[in-house]
């Protein structure tokens, strides 16, 4: 791997994305850096909002929520959903707001939106030859963005590096330039990333590599049928998860293989759990959560697999961006997958542009025939799964029965996905995990939220490209009360999100995966509501499996096998 040879993966292009193996020894633009700081800082600003998605983006929320002091203000907006960018833009002081426009091809859908909108509502706030001085843009050399930026005046452009994928990419620019802007100390927080990579380097024995050793234990875990990697994190690096769910699914989440990441799920009794899970505890050891501690030595005590990594600080984040990275790149060549590339995600990206094309050349979208409907929720599905359902559902076409024998498929083995095309607001988020904590218990089963579009930069390769256990719901709702447009195009952000959801949609049922859409016609509040109700009857039906894994657990990264091990520190 550091001699950057593809022939530990697949033998394709994987030596073009190896640059990040170098970043946390690379020269450091600290200069730069910090003349870009002060000047955030003599410009008064106040506010910083991050236009970006994916590995652009999710990285530097990540430094922002756990390192970051709070002026400015770190903003993160990934979505194309009308109430979210509203309540974002309703927060942010604009003449005192620094943008940052954050995409490595330069191309991507969601900042390219987000861009035209904030430079429209700059330029009202401030004068149009004023709006580009509060805007920066972080991309690869020549690409569009790049070319926008010198035509709108841009205060400034920092290029990424084109050997470094976006979500590898937190390390460099595309993680620290937002990271000084919001006054973290930028050679403070990489020294431990520096330290890390020389503990994971080429001299170091795998065996007390603590990246090859995270990375071969994830890998074998999969291999033995452990491949629901449940991530319990210390509270003060809760933020993490977003981040490492990224990485472990869309890197390895291919060729029918790969690792489900579970992030944000409340611990459960060993009964909650089937044979599926890894769990894997980021503990920061000066603010430990005595509570996780226990609940996790239970699930050891019963036979669960469980695996503590201790991180000394939240300070050490660094460090952690750079094992997990390793890791990721060791599971993929354990699993046989190229972990550098994302091949379904583009699929999801074609059917939405295409979508969106033609409903801005008709002037709306199609009518749609609902499989069936009630109370305001309206079931969609593809004929194959209509048919699929209905014999499940005991020849019933009511809604209710559909969804109940849907939610029901999910046996053994399987994983339940929420793809909620709603605002990612803390009640919304609330009422999600209601839901998943309630098929959790019920099924013992693997759960997952997933907000669109951000999690088709995320989690949806391994959805697509990923092993076939998983159920889903793609959740939508009216934005037309609410709706906005997007400067220059015909669409709006609402027809955009609605585009993406089906489009997301439309490629999980030809991929043959068991997906229906629901429609919430009465809101999001009172149709997760109704959402909740449905899948108690789902819930409520036998699932057979026993309570302890079948199978012998994997080795633990200390060695042995099963109950509770802990990796040396570092």
């Amino acid at each position: 791997m550091w001699r950057k040879d593809a022939g530990v993966w697949t033998g394709g292009d994987e030596a073009r994305w190896l640059g990040w193996l170098d970043l946390a020894g690379a020269a450091l633009p600290a200069g730069a850096l910090s003349r870009f700081a002060e000047g955030v800082r003599a410009g008064g600003f106040t506010d910083v909002l991050l236009l970006g998605m994916g590995g652009s983006s999710l990285g530097a929320e990540v430094i922002g929520r756990i390192l970051a002091p709070r002026v400015p203000a770190l903003h993160v907006l990934d979505s194309t959903d009308p109430a979210q960018i509203a309540r974002t833009a309703s927060r942010l002081d604009l003449p005192r707001t620094l943008c940052i426009v954050s995409s490595k091809s330069g191309t991507t859908l969601e900042p390219a939106l987000l861009a035209d909108y904030f430079l429209d509502r700059m330029r009202q706030a401030v004068g149009p030859d004023r709006a580009g001085a509060h805007f920066v843009a972080i991309t690869d050399p020549g690409s569009a963005l790049e070319a926008m930026a010198g035509t709108e005046g841009f205060r400034q452009v920092w290029s990424g590096r084109p050997d470094v994928g976006g979500r590898f990419s937190v390390l460099s620019n595309f993680g620290l330039v937002p990271a000084a802007a919001c006054g973290v100390d930028v050679p403070a927080f990489l020294a431990p990333a520096g330290r890390m990579a020389e503990l994971c380097g080429p001299a170091v024995p795998a065996g007390r590599n603590p990246g090859a050793r995270l990375g071969l234990l994830l890998g074998l875990a999969a291999a033995a049928g452990r491949d629901k990697i449940t991530l319990v994190l210390s509270p003060s690096v809760r933020a993490l998860g977003a981040w490492l769910e990224q990485l472990l699914a869309e890197s390895t989440g291919k060729a029918g293989r790969g690792l489900i990441p579970v992030v944000d799920e409340e611990l459960g009794p060993p009964s909650a759990y089937g044979s599926d899970r890894l769990f894997v505890h980021v503990r920061v050891e000066d603010d430990p959560d005595l509570e996780q501690d226990a609940a996790l030595a239970v699930l050891a005590a019963a036979g669960h697999p469980v695996v503590t990594l201790p991180v000394p600080g939240r300070e050490a984040l660094a460090a952690e961006f750079f094992r997990w990275e390793l890791a990721t790149a060791v599971c993929g060549a354990v699993l046989g997958v190229n972990p550098f590339d994302q091949p379904d995600v583009e699929a999801a990206k074609v059917a939405a542009r295409s979508l969106t094309a033609a409903w801005e050349a008709a002037g709306g979208p199609p009518d749609e025939r609902p499989v069936a409907e009630s109370d305001g929720i309206a079931l969609f599905a593809d004929a194959g799964a209509a048919a699929r359902l209905r014999p499940a559902a005991g020849g019933s076409a009511t809604l209710e029965r559909l969804v109940s024998a849907h939610v029901a498929s999910a046996g053994p083995g399987d994983y339940l996905a929420l793809l909620a095309y709603l605002d990612r607001s803390g009640d919304n988020a609330e009422a999600l995990q209601r839901v998943r904590r309630r098929v959790r218990d019920a099924r013992r089963v693997a759960t997952s939220v997933g907000f669109g579009p951000r999690y088709l930069h995320s989690t949806g390769q391994v959805f697509k490209g990923g092993p076939a256990t998983g159920v889903f719901v793609v959740l939508t709702t009216d934005d037309t009360a609410r709706d906005l447009a997007v400067p220059g195009r015909s669409c709006t952000f609402g027809t955009v999100k609605m585009a993406q959801a089906l489009g997301d949609h439309e490629v999980l049922a030809a991929r043959g995966r068991r997906v229906v859409r629901l429609h919430l016609g009465g809101g999001a509040a009172a149709g997760l509501e109704r959402l909740a109700s449905l899948v108690g009857d789902a819930a409520a039906r036998p699932v057979a499996e026993p309570p302890v894994a079948t199978r012998p657990a994997p080795p633990a990264a200390g060695g042995g096998s099963g109950g509770r091990r802990t990796p040396e520190p570092g």
